[in-house]
C-alpha cells in the first residue's frame, strides 16, 4: 500500500510538473513544393533543431503558403512557411481564407520572395496581357502564387476564363510541361535563382516577364507587395534586369507551443544562419532585427522573448 501511495504521489508531482522545451514533443512541419527552396530549407531546419533542443522530434511534410497556414491555425501541423501577403490575408479572414485565422503567430522572417512568370521564349509572352489564350501552369487553388497569378491577371484585365489554365502541384510538373513544349509559361514564388526555372532554362530557352507595370495595381489589392529586381544574368541568357511583385518567406509556428520551446527554436535559427545559408544563399548575413521585423503578424511569445534579448526588439 506505501509503495502504491508513493507511486500515485509521484505520478501526481509529474503530472503538476511544467513542461520545459526539453519535454518530448513531436511536430509536424509544412514546408513547400517540390522544387522550390522551402523543402530544403525545411529539412535544414528540421535537422537543427532536433540536434539542438533534446526530446523535440520534427516530420516534415510538403505544403505552400495558404494551406500552410491553415493546417497550423486548423491544427494539422505545428510549424509552416508562410508568404506575408497572405498570411495577413488569413489573419484578416479575406480570400482565400474562409475565416480568420486565430492560432498562427510568426517565428521569424527570413527573406523576400519573388513572383515569377516564366514562359517560353518562343511563346510571344512579354507581358501578362500575352497570356490571353496560352497554356499557363499554375500551383493548386488556394495556395499564395495561384492567389497572386489570379491578382495580376485582375490587374491586366483578364481572368483565368481568358487563358488555358492547367493547376498542377508542384514546379517540377510545370517544368516537365514546359520542357515537353505542353504549356508555354508558368508562375511560381520563391526565392531567386529558382532550381526549377534554371532546370528549364537548362533544356529551353526562357523570358523572364517583367511585372513592374502591374505593381501599382496589385497593392490596391495588397499593399504588402513590393517591387523587387531580378538581376540581369539571374538565370540564363537573361539580359535585362526585371521587377517582380515581392513579398515575404516567414516561419510561423502555433501560438499554442509552450514559450521555452519556441525560444529555443529561434535561438537555434539565429545560432546557425550559416546552416541556413548553406541551403539558401538568400539568408547569408540575416540578423535577430532582420528575423523580428514586423510583417503584420504576432510574435509568439517564446520568440518575442528571445528577441528582446538579443536586442532586436
Amino acid at each position: 500500500m506505501r509503495l502504491g501511495l508513493k507511486t500515485t504521489a509521484l505520478a501526481v508531482m509529474l503530472l503538476a510538473a511544467p513542461l520545459t522545451g526539453a519535454d518530448a514533443q513531436t511536430m509536424r512541419f509544412m514546408t513547400g513544393p517540390q522544387g522550390g527552396v522551402w523543402v530544403p530549407l525545411g529539412g535544414a531546419l528540421k535537422n537543427m533543431w532536433e540536434q539542438a533542443i533534446p526530446g523535440i522530434s520534427v516530420t516534415a511534410m510538403p505544403g505552400a503558403g495558404v494551406a500552410n497556414i491553415r493546417g497550423v491555425d486548423e491544427g494539422r501541423a505545428q510549424i509552416g512557411f508562410g508568404n506575408s501577403i497572405t498570411t495577413v490575408d488569413g489573419l484578416n479572414g479575406a480570400p482565400p481564407f474562409p475565416r480568420k485565422v486565430t492560432k498562427v503567430c510568426n517565428l521569424a522572417t527570413l527573406y523576400p520572395q519573388y513572383f515569377q512568370m516564366i514562359a517560353l521564349a518562343t511563346a510571344g509572352v512579354n507581358r501578362v496581357e500575352d497570356l490571353r489564350g496560352k497554356q499557363v501552369v499554375i500551383q493548386p487553388r488556394g495556395n499564395t502564387a495561384e492567389v497572386v497569378t489570379a491578382q495580376i491577371l485582375q490587374v491586366a484585365g483578364l481572368t483565368y476564363n481568358d487563358i488555358r489554365p492547367n493547376f498542377q502541384a508542384s514546379y517540377t510538373d510545370a517544368v516537365g510541361l514546359l520542357r515537353d513544349g505542353n504549356a508555354d509559361a508558368f508562375t511560381l514564388g520563391t526565392a531567386i535563382p529558382a532550381s526549377s526555372v534554371m532546370d528549364l532554362a537548362s533544356a529551353r530557352d526562357i523570358k523572364v516577364v517583367d511585372l513592374a507595370p502591374y505593381i501599382e495595381g496589385l497593392r490596391k489589392l495588397n499593399p504588402g507587395f513590393v517591387g523587387v529586381p531580378i538581376p540581369a544574368g539571374t538565370y540564363p541568357k537573361q539580359t535585362q534586369t526585371v521587377t517582380v511583385p515581392g513579398y515575404f518567406t516567414h516561419v510561423v509556428v502555433s501560438c499554442d507551443l509552450p514559450e521555452a520551446m519556441v525560444h529555443d527554436m529561434v535561438k537555434t535559427m539565429a545560432s546557425n544562419v550559416d546552416a541556413m545559408a548553406a541551403v539558401f544563399g538568400g539568408i547569408r548575413g540575416l540578423t535577430p532585427k532582420q528575423m523580428a521585423m514586423d510583417i503584420g503578424v504576432p510574435l509568439h511569445p517564446g520568440a518575442e522573448r528571445f528577441y528582446k534579448q538579443a536586442g532586436a526588439l
